[in-house]
């Protein structure tokens, strides 16, 4: 058997394969409400064989919105949408995770197809900012978000915990904390970001404080039972590798230490100009490093596509789990074809039987 379709188990909770879909911004939400878009899409791709489905970035508050169009978990009302998908995740045999987030002084943009940048505070679809500090992120992003206080960060970690009880209420089995791509919870920890010079900025201390606070808070109202893990950005790619990585490592540690089972091991995107080494599974080694020196479960989601680069990533034990995004948007059922790549057997059995029975008689025929 391939590593790849080993079953993983963190806490209670076992999947069947080693193959996860991340969370994937669809910005077709209404105040934060899904529809039956992203009730047909979540059903499709868990139908499609994966270990674990992980619902969009779904912000805290309407604030934390990357864009109008993006889930939240912010009222009660907004449960029951929540509910449905992740009913019918579970019905289709994968395990229902969701990513909780907040975008921070990304926050108001337009969808990508409509220009990816800043809506202005006074148009009828944009909204002021916050971040730890009042720097903007600039390119395309030129808003100057407001520095928040102390009372703003508190009132935010109770978003958090407010939106993971959400989360449980609707049947989630797996939470995920987005503290990566330049958003609120990294630009706290990134020195480009954070200028502050109280208890929430300055040293390695002061800059992990809002991270580590709102993981303990959260972990205290989510079942110790069920995985809760963060997706984080270890490395910027701005000339400060390594200190960075080391300091992201630390952080995870200290992480560990306050409940988290897993990292999903990503970019920082804190700052525009930077040179990223784009390339097939090019996180590969950073993510082994994370696992190993931090003593932690890992995944991630950059360039891991191909079936003989996933297989090998879990092989070689880089990876726990290989995050699978847009190869699940070109093929709902990347993992059958995955299976049939790597050499195994009637694969179909990661399919519902009306799927599997037509794949198969047709690959016979063939």
């Amino acid at each position: 058997m391939a590593a790849l379709f080993t079953p993983f188990t963190l806490k209670d909770v076992t999947l069947r394969n080693r193959i996860a879909v991340p969370p994937m911004c669809q910005y077709t939400a209404n105040d934060g409400f899904v529809n039956d878009w992203h009730q047909t899409h979540y059903a499709s791709i868990a139908r499609g064989g994966a270990g674990l489905v992980i619902v969009e970035a779904t912000a805290v508050s309407p604030e934390g919105r990357i864009t109008p169009g993006c889930t939240g978990l912010w009222n009660d009302a907004q449960v029951e949408g929540m509910a449905h998908i992740a009913a019918r995740i579970k019905a289709a045999g994968s395990v229902a995770g969701i990513q909780i987030g907040h975008a921070g002084r990304k926050a108001s943009a337009n969808r990508p197809w409509e220009g990816d940048d800043h809506i202005p505070s006074d148009d009828a679809y944009g909204w002021d900012t916050i971040a730890p500090s009042a720097i903007a992120f600039g390119k395309n992003l030129p808003k100057v978000p407001k520095e928040m206080t102390l009372d703003d960060i508190a009132r935010v970690k109770a978003n958090f915990v407010d939106a993971a009880r959400r989360a449980l209420a609707a049947g989630f089995e797996w939470l995920e904390l987005h503290f990566a791509h330049g958003y609120l919870g990294q630009s706290f920890f990134s020195p480009h970001s954070n200028k502050r010079t109280d208890q929430y900025g300055g040293d390695f201390a002061g800059r992990s404080r809002f991270l580590l606070e709102t993981l303990e808070a959260v972990r205290e109202v989510w079942p110790a039972n069920l995985p809760l893990t963060a997706r984080l950005g270890v490395i910027e790619y701005d000339g400060n590798d390594e200190q960075t990585v080391n300091e992201s490592i630390e952080l995870i540690r200290m992480m560990r230490q306050r409940g988290l089972d897993m990292l999903s091991v990503s970019v920082n995107f804190t700052i525009p100009d930077v040179n990223i080494p784009w390339g097939p599974a090019f996180l590969g080694p950073v993510a082994k490093r994370v696992r190993d020196e931090a003593g932690i479960p890992v995944a991630s989601a950059w360039g891991f596509d191909g079936p003989h680069l996933a297989e090998r990533a879990v092989a070689d034990e880089q990876l726990d789990l290989v995050m699978v995004g847009r190869a699940h948007l070109a093929n709902p059922h990347y993992p059958l074809e995955a299976a049939k790549e790597l050499g195994i057997e009637r694969p179909t059995w990661v399919l519902p039987a009306p799927y599997a029975h037509w794949l198969e008689r047709y690959s016979m025929q063939k």
